[in-house]
């Protein structure tokens, strides 16, 4: 564990020496913000306090920014010969790799605590549901965790940014947008299964400020997942070389 705190450590503090940090912070704070008093300004008039639409906004703000952010993980580090150097010191691959899916979570952890001046402020118009608010919080950051972790397993099968960029937005609409408006097309164990396959359909659940255990299961097997798949990628182009 120790390992994989001090990779988690190095990674996130090379999103800062690079900018890459700020960058999405000015970025994912900017656009959030915009759109949420744009969208919700209602509030003040309503007078009804919620960050529904903070939550709906930065629902796609951050599917676009994470496969940014995770595109260079393993793929640069590859296509440098620095994954070579990090992988001949005492690390296995899992801890590399969960290394760095550590500094990703935590860096999008700390944007999402610079966004607490919206909850605030929100708050002191009138009452507002702070259980609701709480869980939009957490099903937000593991809506994060889980694009993380399929940045890393898309930026582990190529030295290429770019393709592991398309890559993972590619396969996150499948599971962010596809399969939701196919499941309100079909009935019976196909529309439930499309519909149990779809992350808008957990976060849904968890924003709304209900926390069920089926998708507390999904997203975590979707990370476990896609984590392992990245190892076995690793492992594979290791025994290749």
């Amino acid at each position: 564990m120790f390992k994989i705190w001090i990779i988690a450590q190095r990674e996130l503090q090379s999103f800062f020496d690079s900018l890459m940090a700020y960058i999405l912070l000015v970025l994912f704070l900017g656009f959030s913000g915009l759109f949420t008093w744009l969208y919700g300004a209602d509030v003040f008039i309503s007078r009804q306090t919620s960050l529904r639409s903070f939550f709906s906004i930065a629902y796609w703000t951050l599917f676009f920014f994470i496969p940014a952010l995770t595109m260079k993980s393993l793929a640069e580090e590859r296509k440098t010969g620095t994954i070579e150097l990090l992988l001949t010191k005492a690390v296995t691959d899992r801890q590399v790799i969960l290394g760095k899916f550590l500094s990703i979570v935590m860096l999008i952890a700390i944007a999402l605590v610079f966004t607490l001046p919206y909850y605030l402020t929100v708050a002191s118009i009138g009452p507002i549901d702070h259980g609701a608010t709480l869980l939009g919080y957490v099903g937000l950051l593991l809506m994060s965790a889980t694009y993380i972790s399929l940045g890393i397993y898309t930026s582990s099968l190529t030295n290429n940014q770019i393709v592991a960029f398309l890559l993972s937005i590619f396969i996150g609409l499948l599971f962010h947008l596809v399969f939701d408006v196919l499941a309100a097309n079909f009935t019976g164990i196909v529309g439930e299964l499309l519909a149990t396959l779809s992350l808008s359909t957990h976060f849904e659940s968890i924003s709304r400020g209900v926390m069920d255990s089926k998708d507390l299961v999904y997203f975590i097997s979707f990370i476990t997942l896609c984590l392992f798949l990245a190892e076995i990628s690793l492992a594979k182009r290791n025994v290749i070389k």
